[in-house]
């Protein structure tokens, strides 16, 4: 027996217990797993001085990658869907303009500057920019809690408005460059499933203002004070408002349709808000429609941005609003537009990256809040309108700048005519294809706790706010996520019948055990949070064991613990395992510790926790690990499938 233990222990492999990385090396390995993951200077590594320099370059300036090889061929695909979408950003910068209850003209500014910024340190080939119809009444709603409204102080609510836009973009800015993109992950999917079929929902809502005619209406944007204002001022109802805008949005949608039904009809589509905004200005200009009760957007005064650097307001009275419109519409903002680059990447096989994504979006709204822009970020609609229309690089967004630019230098008082009635159609119809309910419904199928979520992100929008909605979900989310750490992934394993594979006997149902010894999978980092409960777990199968053990195979002697999957582990994690060793020790039950990752390893050894349990009773696999114990056991051989 001795001799075949020796035998056996000097032809397998051991766990390497090197001196453990000093300080400097192991903060130096975390940091660039943690903000550094895709390694982005790696091809810079064997390339001479000066071709590394133009590739930092181009790094940072993603337009130097694919200028250089642009051609004539592909500027005519570009040049299409870059007039394409200008069509599209006409109504809907004035519309969202709208929402936000700023001059129109500023929602036509935020597609001139903006896209410029965006196709030089973008990395999305396709991403379209525009004002956003969310964020735009997030910032209205944030700015009016401080008693500043459009009506009684324009200038100062214009000019809030803009700030934040700005701090926006110094927030961007700064996640961008310390590689701290990973902080948006935190904004779960249910979470903006929900806000924005909230959101969309309370935007239609606020529609029926124009839709109907109205000429007083409620700040509020939750759906009980709507309707409450609407039945309160029906004596201002107009029918031919209503006559209007039914017909607007019949057309809207059933143009979308026919552009999804028939690809080749997709022009349609595109085309239908400039339609509705063209033939709209063509009533109002031959027919006075003031004397019937139809409201236009007014006089939109052409030329370029004026600078507004001068005009961006940090007054303590009233910062607060525009700092707290800054973090949420920017987390969404960013979100968005990230998932929405990196999905239509996915159509064409290609890579996004969302730092630089994410300070394309902070220099984009820093420059434009110098510029008369406020909040600008990906538009879904206009992405998608853009991709279908063959863009093949950012020059669509440049083109569509210049579009904007002819349209604010030229054309811009022609858009003055513009009856409100086609503007809040151009809204509806643009929320209502927001509204997918399917994804509830999916939700619901995979998972009952995000399809909870969702609801409660769409209901707390609804019916009471946009920040309670959004940040109710939020908390619910980050409940979740915390007790996913504090109670880790943890599972018993068997071997499978005629293999030296163990797996979880839940989810195998035909794995066995070995006799005497239990081995569990631990599958999070171990810490304070979750220590006492990993500890209690374990003891809670090795009595479960031992109490079969009773009539069926003998006293459990050995407990492997797989930490294959722990990624980490602090003193508290390594204190449960000191106290785990101990209970089992007075049990008379030895423990022992498989395949350790290097950060948890050399953790183990600075704790003196390796002297403590022993070199001997560390294991590279679990297989090796049963035939050690099985050894000491006193069995002949390995046990395979035996129960």
């Amino acid at each position: 027996m001795a001799t075949a233990m020796q035998s056996f222990n000097e032809s397998e492999a051991t766990v390497n217990f090197t001196e453990p990385r000093s300080f400097g090396t192991v903060l130096k390995s975390d940091i660039k797993e943690t903000l550094f993951p895709d390694d982005p200077f790696y091809d810079l590594k064997n390339e001479p001085p000066k071709r590394r320099i133009w590739k930092t370059f181009q790094y940072f300036i993603p337009m130097l990658e694919w200028l250089p090889q642009y051609n004539l061929k592909l500027f005519r695909y570009d040049f299409v869907a870059g007039i394409t979408i200008a069509s599209l950003t006409i109504p809907q910068g004035i519309s969202y303009a709208k929402l936000a209850e700023i001059p129109p003209i500023i929602g036509l500014y935020c597609s001139f500057i903006p896209p410029f910024v965006y196709a030089l340190f973008g990395s999305s080939k396709c991403l379209a920019i525009g004002n956003m119809a969310a964020a735009s009444l997030m910032i209205a709603a944030a700015i009016k809690e401080k008693n500043v409204f459009p009506e009684t102080d324009p200038k100062l609510y214009l000019n809030l408005v803009i700030t934040a836009g700005f701090l926006t973009g110094v927030m961007q800015l700064f996640l961008g460059v310390c590689r701290l993109g990973l902080l948006v992950n935190f904004l779960s999917h249910a979470t903006s499933i929900g806000f924005i079929a909230g959101t969309a929902t309370i935007i239609c809502l606020q529609q029926l203002k124009g839709l109907l005619g109205l000429k007083h209406f409620t700040k509020k944007t939750d759906v009980f004070h709507v309707i409450q204002a609407v039945f309160r001022n029906r004596d201002e109802w107009n029918w031919r408002c209503a006559l209007l805008g039914g017909i607007y949005i019949s057309f809207l949608l059933i143009s979308r349709h026919l552009g999804r039904k028939k690809p080749q009809l997709r022009f349609i589509s595109t085309s239908a808000p400039m339609v509705v905004v063209v033939t709209g200005c063509l009533i109002t200009y031959f027919i006075d429609t003031e004397k019937h009760g139809i409201d236009t957007v007014g006089p939109l005064k052409k030329g370029l941005n004026p600078i507004t650097i001068q005009d961006l307001t940090f007054d303590s009275k009233y910062i607060s609003a525009p700092i707290k419109a800054a973090v949420i519409t920017g987390a969404l903002a960013t979100s968005e537009a990230i998932a929405i680059g990196r999905s239509f990447a996915l159509k064409t096989n290609e890579e996004t990256d969302g730092n630089k994504e994410i300070i394309a979006f902070g220099l984009m709204n820093i420059i434009g809040s110098f510029t008369s822009c406020y909040l600008t970020s990906g538009i879904f609609s206009k992405t998608a309108v853009n991709f279908n229309a063959g863009c093949k690089t950012l020059m669509s967004d440049v083109v569509m700048g210049f579009c904007m630019m002819l349209v604010i230098l030229f054309l811009a008082p022609v858009f003055s005519y513009t009856p409100l009635v086609a503007l809040s159609a151009v809204i509806a119809a643009a929320m209502i294809g927001l509204l997918k309910f399917g994804e509830f419904f999916h939700l619901y199928k995979i998972d009952k706790f995000d399809f909870f979520i969702c609801i409660v992100a769409f209901f707390g929008v609804i019916l009471f706010s946009m920040d309670t909605g959004l940040f109710t979900s939020f908390f619910l989310a980050l409940v979740r996520g915390l007790l996913y750490l504090a109670r880790p992934a943890t599972c018993k394993l068997g071997n499978i019948p005629n293999s030296s594979i163990y797996r979880d006997v839940e989810q195998y149902p035909n794995a066995t055990g070995v006799p005497g010894i239990v081995v569990v999978q631990l599958g999070s980092p171990i810490y304070f949070a979750n220590g006492i409960y990993i500890k209690e777990r374990i003891m809670r199968w090795v009595r479960d064991e031992q109490s079969k053990s009773i009539t069926k195979q003998g006293d459990v002697e050995h407990v492997l613990l797989d930490l294959g999957g722990v990624t980490t582990i602090d003193t508290t994690g390594i204190n449960a395992l000191v106290e785990i060793r101990r209970q089992l020790l007075t049990k008379g039950i030895n423990i022992g510790i498989v395949n350790p990752r290097v950060s948890v390893l050399e953790k183990m050894t600075r704790a003196k926790f390796v002297d403590i349990v022993g070199k001997e009773s560390f294991y590279l696999s679990i297989e090796d690990a049963i035939k050690k114990c099985q050894f000491s056991l006193g069995l002949s051989s390995p046990h395979k499938g035996s129960a």
